[in-house]
């Protein structure tokens, strides 16, 4: 099973970049069956880019997610501790095998009444 999240351009390039290789979310899908992610990168790009396979899902405190991930995080610790403050618990998503796809998709195109997702839809 797929999902498609929402990622800001700056975040999806860092991923198919390999620069980042977390995706941080303060919720995850609860259906164990997801082993892709669908990128759709927001606006100003609109568009579906690629997609990768997750390689685990991690969930504990933030600031243990933190020490774990830090090095390939793609963003600072500061926006980080912004994002996860109040909270108490913190999910991860280990990028495995990122694909860019060579045209990337207009999803409006693809789908009658496309809305972005705020933070997953199940494909």
């Amino acid at each position: 099973m797929k999902v498609l999240l929402s990622i800001k351009p700056e975040y999806a390039n860092k991923i198919f970049s390999g620069e980042k290789k977390f995706e941080f979310r303060k919720r995850v899908f609860k259906n164990l069956e997801v082993q892709t992610v669908v990128v759709y990168s927001t606006m100003p790009v609109g568009r579906i880019i690629g997609e990768f396979s997750i390689k685990h899902i991690h969930q504990d405190s933030p600031e243990s997610i933190w020490d774990k991930t830090k090095r390939f995080s793609g963003i600072d610790e500061n926006f980080f501790n912004e994002y996860y403050d109040g909270r108490d618990l913190a999910f991860a998503i280990e990028v495995d095998n990122p694909v860019l796809y060579e045209e990337p998709i207009n999803p409006k195109e693809e789908y009658a009444n496309f809305t972005a997702p705020q933070s997953f839809m199940y494909l």
